[in-house]
């Protein structure tokens, strides 16, 4: 059937997908492309922005024939955040690496900065903890391994931003980075919404060299180059992928809280404004971000987990079995016997935030087979989600149920430990590739196609997993698991 039509790129860390969105909401073609990580070092995770871009034109290709594309009235971009690149700004040529968030080369950088002080107001300001994670210490490393680079930058002649900016960067005209990704870098202030002086001074990244900060909708270029697309088609939306996941949940007021289960896992809700003074969620370890901007900015809570799915994958390889033979063990397991795997490999994130953190194994004793251990992987997913939703709850936000997505949500044991932990219900979304189908919503929204209020009333389906652990035997499981995360810190486990 004929009509209107939205293309959705979500730009992920580990491939490039593309959904085809009809005016009624349901996906009528698809793409997907792999992208490869490089890892040239020890801690090192960097990518080639050619082959991003690439993966890009692939998966448009893929999803769309000469007839569909003739209908796209709106495109939308949801893509990997805290990567960072430096281009040309004349003509879209990558200068650099891309960075990955993944990345730990900057952790020199941000130590000579914490050692002067500036911690507090990178926190303060920005609503993110100094961590080599975020983009702005990968900016100061790029540029001081290519000193031609930094006069340039000082001209405004090369620019220095996240994916979306670099692959809007090929359409042509300004250079501009959508709000939520621009509060990745850690030199935005959350709360104002805008680049900060003081932090860009802190970072040495010149002012010049920075994209111009839009709203989710734009206005941004129109495309170019996606054959078999039209070039001038609009874009509509775009957004960063957690914040896009969490927009396809339907989750516009604080109350919802969205857990992204990936190679990492991003917690993320929406907070009050009211609630948010000088980049603080209120919540210690937990990050203030800038959720989307369509009218005024909307601000979000959010705990970034450094290891979730690669936390499987890591132990699968270690016992010599695939995935599905790990959660087949832990599946013979009531409980993991006491066995807690802390998986800090390459430190803690939300709400420790330590790097100095190392991957623990505590409650091993003879007699312990590799099924507990398997138990214990998969437990300390729910953990790690369960450690963030107590900091944001201490500080008075309202939780009242998870929404969950990503490979290792379909593991029932999984998701029923997670809500004996977390204390109030999982709900697993039936909705596939949620980051491309948020900024498809959005994007649809800007064409006209969808209303806020429409979205709000979808029905996404999903399966509630119902806490039905006793409220003592949570807090036991709760506390062991503390004192193997302070062993994994070197601190006392009393």
């Amino acid at each position: 059937m004929a009509g209107p039509l939205v293309l959705a790129i979500d730009q992920g860390t580990s491939s490039t997908k593309c959904l085809l969105v009809n005016e009624h909401g349901a996906v009528v073609g698809r793409g997907q492309a792999p992208v490869s990580l490089a890892t040239p070092e020890l801690g090192w995770v960097q990518q080639d922005a050619d082959e991003i871009w690439a993966s890009a034109r692939r998966v448009v290709a893929e999803a769309l024939d000469a007839d569909a594309a003739k209908r796209v009235v709106s495109v939308g971009l949801s893509v990997q955040r805290e990567s960072c690149v430096i281009w040309d700004r004349r003509t879209g040529e990558a200068l650099t690496p891309v960075l990955s968030w993944q990345d730990q080369r900057t952790e020199s950088v941000c130590a000579a900065i914490r050692a002067v002080g500036h911690g507090p107001v990178i926190r303060r300001k920005s609503g993110l903890p100094l961590d080599p994670m975020f983009s702005a210490a990968k900016a100061r490393w790029l540029l001081d391994r290519q000193p031609a680079l930094q006069a340039r930058a000082k001209a405004g002649d090369v620019c220095i931003g996240t994916i979306d900016a670099f692959l809007l960067s090929r359409f042509g005209g300004e250079a501009v980075v959508e709000a939520g990704n621009a509060s990745r870098t850690q030199l935005f202030d959350v709360v104002a919404a805008r680049w900060d002086e003081e932090l860009l001074s802190i970072f040495g990244v010149p002012p010049a060299a920075m994209p111009r900060v839009v709203g989710s909708t734009g206005p941004f270029p129109t495309t170019r180059g996606l054959f078999p697309l039209p070039d001038g088609v609009p874009v509509g939306a775009v957004m960063a992928d957690s914040h896009s996941a969490l927009f396809a949940h339907g989750a516009f007021s604080p109350g919802p809280v969205k857990a992204t289960h990936g190679t990492g896992s991003s917690v993320m809700g929406l907070v009050d404004r009211a609630n948010a003074r000088d980049g603080d969620a209120g919540a210690p370890g937990v990050c203030l971000t800038l959720a989307w901007q369509i009218d005024a900015p909307i601000l979000a809570f959010e705990g970034n987990i450094r290891s979730a799915g690669s936390t499987l994958i890591w132990a699968a390889e270690l016992l010599g079995v695939s995935t599905q033979e790990l959660a087949d063990l832990a599946a013979t397991m009531p409980d993991s016997r006491g066995v807690h795997l802390v998986p800090a490999f390459g430190g803690l994130g939300a709400p420790w935030w330590d790097a100095s953190a190392s991957a623990t194994v505590t409650g091993f004793a003879f007699g312990v087979t590799r099924a507990p251990f398997a138990r214990a992987a998969l437990d300390s997913i729910a953990h790690q989600i369960a450690d963030v939703l107590d900091a944001v709850r201490a500080s008075g936000a309202k939780v009242d149920r998870l929404l969950v997505d990503g490979g290792p949500t379909r593991n029932d044991q999984v998701m029923q430990f997670e809500a004996d932990m977390v204390g109030v219900p999982v709900i697993r979304t039936t909705v596939s590739e949620l980051s491309a189908m948020g900024v498809a919503h959005l994007a649809g929204v800007s064409a006209g196609l969808f209303t806020l209020e429409r979205l709000s009333k979808l029905d996404r389906g999903g399966q509630s997993f119902e806490p039905r652990i006793a409220e003592e035997a949570r807090r036991s499981e709760r506390a062991a698991w503390a004192r193997a995360v302070n062993r994994a810190r070197g601190r006392s486990i009393n």
